[in-house]
C-alpha cells in the first residue's frame, strides 16, 4: 500500500477508539471526581447520587459485601465486557470502489487467495480493472489459467516460454487483448488460432519460434521470424498480410523465401517502414529493384543473405533514398565497413545487431533481470512467480 493511502485505523471515525478506550485509571477517576463535583454544584443532585459516584463509597460497598460473604464459598462468573464499538467498520460495509482500490495493490497469488472469501470478493477479484496486464511467463500446464485470464478482459498478456497442454479451448467473444507475447511458448495450433481470431483490438503480437497455421491477422507490427515455415507457409503469409503492416520480421526462412514472394509482399504492404529478411539465402542483388517501391522504408535487415555481394550494396542507398538503417551482418568484413559507410554517409550500417520488430522484451535482457519482464516498454501489473 502506498505511503499516501489511508489504512483502516487512520479513518477518522475509527480514531476515537484508541485514546478514549485506553485512558489510565487515574484519569478516569479524576473525570469521575470532576463529574461528581459538577453534579453537586450545577445540577443540585441528591447527595446519595454523589456518594454512589465517589470512589470511597464504592470501596465501602465492597467491604460490606466481603463481610456478608465470610465463611461462604461463592462461585461467580466474571462478566465479559464486549469490546465491540458502535463506530466499528466491517469489511462488508466497505463500498466496491474502496475494496477494488485495496485489491489493486495485491500480487497475483494473494489476489487469487482472497477470491474464495465470499461471492462478493470473488466477483470483485475478477473485475477487469484489476486484470489490465498479466505476466504468466514460464507457467506450465497453463490452459485453465489462461482461459480464466482471458475471461477477465485482459488487455496486455505476456506468456513467453509457457506450456499449454492439448485441450478443448474456448474463449469469450471478443477478446480485448491489445498486446500479446507468446514467444517460445508451446501451445496447440488450434488454441492459438482460437485466441488470435477473437482479438479484434490486437496491435502488438510476438510469435517468435512459434508453430502457427496459415491464418494471419490485421495488425501493424508482426514478428513471425524462425517459425519453421516451409515455402507454402511463406506464400500463405505474404498473400494474406494486411496493407496496414508497417513493421515486419520475416527472418530465418533461408531457402523458403523467394524473389516472387518478396514482390507479392511489397505489392500488398507498400507502407512498410521496417523490414527484416535476414537469413533469406535465396535473395540476390536483383531484389534491390523491388525495395525501391517501398517509399517509406527506413530500416532494412539483410544479414546473412550470402548471395548479395558487397559491390551491390553501394547501389542500395541510391535505389532507396529514404533508407536510414541497414543491417548486413555476415556479408561484409570489418575492414571493408569504413569504405561502405563512406559511400553511403546518410545510412547507419550494422548499428542494430538484433531486430526490434514487434519484439516485446529489450534485446539486452537476461533471465532474472527486471528488464526481462518488460513487454513493449511497460511492466505487467500482475505477475506469476515460480
Amino acid at each position: 500500500m502506498p505511503n499516501n493511502s489511508m489504512p483502516l485505523q487512520d479513518i477518522p471515525c475509527l480514531s476515537l477508539q484508541g485514546p478514549m478506550l485506553s485512558l489510565p485509571k487515574r484519569i478516569k477517576r479524576k473525570s469521575r471526581d470532576w463529574l461528581s463535583e459538577g453534579l453537586d454544584t450545577e445540577c443540585n443532585a441528591p447527595t446519595e447520587l454523589i456518594q454512589q459516584w465517589s470512589p470511597c463509597h464504592q470501596h465501602q460497598q465492597l467491604l460490606s459485601k466481603d463481610k456478608e460473604n465470610e465463611g461462604k464459598f461463592i462461585l461467580a462468573r466474571r462478566s465479559r465486557r464486549r469490546k465491540q464499538s458502535k463506530l466499528g467498520i466491517s469489511w462488508n460495509h466497505l463500498p466496491d470502489e474502496l475494496l477494488l482500490a485495496i485489491f489493486f495493490y495485491l500480487p497475483l497469488q494473494d489476489l487469487l487467495r482472497i477470491s474464495v472469501v465470499s461471492k462478493r470478493w470473488h466477483r470483485l477479484v475478477f473485475d477487469e480493472c484489476l486484470w489490465h496486464s498479466v505476466d504468466l511467463e514460464g507457467l506450465t500446464h497453463m490452459g485453465p489459467a489462461l482461459q480464466q485470464v482471458l475471461k477477465t478482459g485482459v488487455r496486455r498478456l505476456r506468456c513467453p516460454r509457457a506450456f499449454v497442454e492439448e485441450l478443448h479451448f474456448t474463449v469469450p467473444v471478443p477478446l480485448q487483448i491489445v498486446q500479446l507475447d507468446l514467444s517460445s511458448s508451446i501451445i496447440p495450433t488450434s488454441a492459438l488460432e482460437c485466441i488470435i481470431c477473437h482479438c479484434r483490438q490486437l496491435e502488438y503480437l510476438s510469435l517468435e519460434s512459434q508453430q502457427i497455421s496459415d491464418k494471419i491477422i490485421n495488425i501493424e507490427q508482426l514478428n513471425i521470424s524462425w517459425c519453421g515455415f516451409n515455402n507454402d507457409h511463406v506464400k500463405s503469409v505474404v498473400y494474406n498480410l494486411s496493407s496496414r503492416v508497417t513493421h515486419l520480421n520475416l527472418s530465418g526462412y533461408r531457402e523458403n523465401l523467394t524473389l516472387n514472394d518478396l514482390k507479392v509482399l511489397v505489392d500488398r504492404c507498400p507502407q512498410i517502414q521496417t523490414l527484416d529478411l535476414s537469413d533469406s539465402t535465396l535473395l540476390m542483388a536483383d531484389s534491390f529493384h523491388v525495395f525501391k517501391h517501398l517509399k517509406c522504408l527506413l530500416h532494412l535487415s539483410l544479414s546473412r543473405c550470402y548471395n548479395i555481394h558487397l559491390a551491390a550494396l553501394s547501389n542500395l542507398g541510391k535505389m532507396v533514398p529514404t533508407l536510414c538503417l541497414l543491417d548486413v551482418f555476415g556479408l561484409i568484413q570489418d575492414n571493408h565497413l569504413p569504405s561502405l559507410k563512406k559511400e553511403m554517409p546518410h545510412i547507419s550500417i550494422n548499428s542494430r545487431p538484433f531486430s526490434s520488430v514487434a519484439r516485446p522484451t529489450p534485446t539486452s535482457w537476461f533471465i532474472g533481470s527486471p528488464s526481462g519482464r518488460i513487454m513493449w516498454s511497460r511492466m505487467c501489473r500482475l505477475r506469476f512467480t515460480l
